[in-house]
């Protein structure tokens, strides 16, 4: 069947979309799920990252940044499948405590996912850190507030505004990356329309289909983090429509 549609040049199918389409909005609360909670782990283990990226301790600035270089430098992919196939060639980890975690597909992908967001976040937050006026710092140090207090009413918060752009990236990356997660059996969005496309041989259709709600998600994430970035940082919003304004009038008078 699916060699006859390609003999015969492909052609919209587009009762599929209206017979289809509520099975694969059935795989949003599971991309979701992957999505949330690997960003919500690794967001803490980012910023443990990043504070040990910035501490001063070569060791632990080695350490973060060897993590760092295999998991931004290796397909996300790959590390699924690692987590999801290698762990079961080892016994001993067969015979842990931690089998019954790492044996389940939900869980690989979900620690394949957090590893990875954490790697790339941790890079995102350390430039936030890097970018708080030093003399800040400082003066906080002279008022006699402790390491742990200068860093959490100093320098995190205006971190998180200069990183909160980026980290925004970051958030619709992830969710777009656990459309990998289909190729370890999850039936989230994309698994669902892969499920659906081997008993239909409908690909156009199918992933025209995933691909708009994939774009939905992005849509309201994108709006929302905008909204945030507007609370946090109203000051850099307002110099931001000042300048797009200016550039406005320059384009009109030109």
């Amino acid at each position: 069947m699916g060699q006859s549609r390609r003999a015969e040049g492909l052609t919209m199918r587009f009762e599929l979309f209206a017979e289809y389409f509520p099975a694969l909005l059935a795989g949003i609360p599971m991309t979701l799920k992957l999505a949330g909670l690997s960003l919500f782990i690794g967001f803490f283990l980012a910023v443990v990252l990043a504070v040990l990226r910035t501490s001063g301790i070569r060791p632990l600035e080695a350490f973060v940044r060897s993590y760092v270089y295999v998991f931004r430098g290796t397909p996300l992919l790959v590390q699924i499948f690692l987590i999801y196939y290698g762990t079961g060639q080892f016994d001993f980890i067969k015979e842990s405590f931690l089998w019954p975690v790492l044996r389940e597909a939900y869980w690989c992908a979900i620690i394949a996912l957090t590893l990875n967001t954490g790697a790339y976040t941790s890079e995102i937050i350390r430039g936030g850190i890097e970018s708080v006026p030093w003399g800040q710092v400082e003066a906080a140090k002279a008022c006699g507030m402790n390491v742990w207090l200068r860093f959490r009413r100093v320098v995190f918060p205006q971190a998180i505004r200069q990183a909160l752009p980026g980290y925004g990236n970051e958030i619709i990356l992830m969710v777009k990356s656990t459309s990998l997660a289909s190729t370890v059996t999850l039936l989230e969005i994309t698994g669902i329309a892969r499920k659906i496309v081997s008993q239909t041989y409908a690909p156009l259709e199918l992933f025209i289909m995933a691909g708009a709600i994939y774009l939905t998600i992005v849509f309201v994430i994108t709006r929302a983090v905008d909204m945030l970035e507007n609370r946090l940082s109203p000051d850099l919003m307002a110099r931001r429509h000042v300048k797009n304004a200016a550039e406005r009038d320059i384009a009109s008078v030109h």
